[in-house]
């Protein structure tokens, strides 16, 4: 790969390419710089309910990972295949998985990703992302959709075959969303804040 004046990319791949756009991208604070299926898309700050959401979240699944393992926010993902690059809301990944110094880990790494929909992520949580990690093979994928029609739901996908998820479980908010092994918990989503 040969760059020049730092304007310009030659790469040995459209894969190469992406991620040094990627790395490239300046963006406001807090937003967050994704590679989805080829497009290089810029999401802008999410609401507080949406980290109060994560967190609620993040902090039960403490209760079930082994020592070894971590929950990362916004943790650059590859899916190269699809030409993706996601950083999740919340990541469920094995520690080892983070050496190095890369910018981010393969997705196949992951044993479970969480998205949680907002209004300018809400297409490509519920479809792209989705399919990218059946493709990854990601075990668990939990969509959190807060602006699903007809009222805010979790949707917990698994199974992955052939780049395509089998919906697990399905509820509406206030209603507890079981997963199953190697988490074995249950998330009361009655706590959930709604924008």
């Amino acid at each position: 790969m040969g760059v020049f004046e730092a304007d310009c990319i030659v790469a040995d791949s459209e894969w190469d390419e992406l991620v040094w756009i990627w790395q490239q991208t300046d963006v406001p604070k807090g937003c967050k710089v994704e590679i989805i299926d080829g497009l290089v898309a810029v999401t802008p700050l999410s609401a507080n309910a949406h980290h109060g959401i994560a967190e609620r979240v993040q902090r039960r699944l403490y209760e079930a990972i082994p020592q070894d393992w971590g929950i990362y926010q916004r943790l650059g993902m590859a899916v190269p295949s699809r030409l993706s690059l996601y950083m999740p809301d919340l990541a469920v990944v094995p520690e080892k998985a983070l050496a190095g110094d890369a910018c981010f880990v393969p997705m196949n790494r992951a044993a479970l990703v969480v998205e949680i929909t907002s209004k300018a992520t809400v297409t490509n949580d519920r479809t792209h992302k989705t399919a990218g990690c059946a493709e990854a093979d990601v075990p668990l994928y939990l969509l959190i959709d807060g602006l699903a029609p007809g009222g805010p739901t979790i949707t917990l996908y698994g199974e992955p075959r052939d780049g395509v998820y089998r919906v697990l479980r399905a509820c509406k908010f206030g209603d507890p969303i079981k997963l199953p092994e190697p988490f074995d918990l249950t998330i009361d989503t009655a706590e959930f804040p709604v924008d």
